[in-house]
């Protein structure tokens, strides 16, 4: 029996177990007469069609260039000599930096089962913005990260829960009304993973179908406001998609391209069809008011670019599913 079938069949398996179970208990306390209540099979995945809290509160952004970020220094301080006062001596004189990541999320912040460690593109970056604060080679004693779902992102830089956030961070007008946003550091676009068999080339083959996607983001209000007219469902994870997609719960997944082939790595009988639909640059979080931590960041960019470290890490992580790229070029003001 093929993998996913075994799956399937797994889960039907116990649906029908706890269906009988459930009208053998109904049977025994139901009054002679009384209707039994019917059985409603669950839903595994927790996706579920979206509702307006589901959404992004409504744009009050004025138009801006998504690209354009803070200009950075001429020249980066050295590692270990901050300068005093700055947001970086702060995390210096702490130990510590603390970065929002996922760790769901392939080619970006896995968890690796068998070390313990979240891997990805972009733990990678956050471990290279540890480097030019603290020096020397990766020590995991400098960084601390904080597992938070796509939602959670600006939240948890207005409450000062963390300094930055690394986690696939689509960078938006309204956004910028939120939090700070680095330059761009790779660029994407929005496409549509179905299972193999489906006969869906393109997000048009879709309409009035369900199509999952992670609530809050920017790819849930794509799907809402697209003329294909599909029905977006919402999850918490990407990989709760995956999940919704397998067992039949959605008709497909629509997000940026690397994470939907991160999915489907994980499931060798899905594709990601059609062409990218919107460019998405996407940038390190800030909170709004560590804007030299944001022109810190800037300069490491600047820095990566120029000495081949952003190219190494791209070709190892995401040229594989994205396909080659270079460093994005920056746009800087103020």
């Amino acid at each position: 029996m093929h993998r996913r079938s075994r799956r399937i069949a797994t889960t039907a398996s116990a649906v029908v177990l706890a269906a009988t179970l459930v009208a053998c208990s109904a049977g025994s306390t139901r009054r002679p007469g009384a209707a039994a209540t019917p059985v409603v099979d669950p839903v595994i995945s927790g996706a579920r069609p979206a509702t307006p809290e589901d959404y992004p509160k409504p744009s009050v952004a004025p138009p801006c260039d998504p690209r354009e970020s803070l200009t950075p220094p001429a020249t980066l301080p050295d590692p270990g000599r901050m300068p005093a006062g700055s947001t970086m001596d702060t995390v210096h004189r702490r130990g510590y930096l603390i970065v929002g990541v996922d760790q769901n999320t392939r080619f970006f912040g896995e968890l690796d089962r068998r070390s313990g460690l979240i891997k990805g593109f972009d733990i990678e970056m956050a471990k290279a913005l540890a480097r030019a604060i603290f020096g020397g080679a990766d020590d995991p004693a400098h960084i601390r990260y904080k597992v938070i779902t796509q939602a959670q992102r600006p939240d948890v830089l207005r409450a000062g829960e963390v300094d930055v956030v690394v986690d696939t961070m689509t960078i938006t007008c309204d956004r910028k009304l939120q939090v700070a946003f680095s330059s761009d550091y790779y660029t994407d676009g929005q496409r549509v993973l179905v299972r193999t068999d489906s006969g869906v080339r393109s997000l048009a083959d879709l309409r009035g179908k369900r199509v999952c996607t992670v609530r809050a983001t920017t790819s849930i209000v794509f799907l809402r406001d697209h003329p294909a007219g599909v029905l977006p469902y919402a999850v918490e994870n990407w990989t709760d998609c995956l999940v919704a997609l397998q067992q039949g719960e959605v008709d497909a997944v629509s997000t940026t391209s690397a994470l939907l082939r991160g999915l489907q790595a994980q499931d060798s009988d899905t594709d990601v069809v059609g062409p990218a639909l919107s460019d998405e640059p996407h940038g390190m979080a800030f909170p709004l008011a560590h804007q030299d931590f944001v022109r810190f960041a800037n300069g490491l960019l600047e820095r990566m670019k120029r000495d081949g470290s952003w190219q190494r890490l791209y070709d190892a992580w995401l040229a594989g599913p994205l396909g080659p790229q270079s460093p994005p070029r920056a746009s800087y003001t103020g």
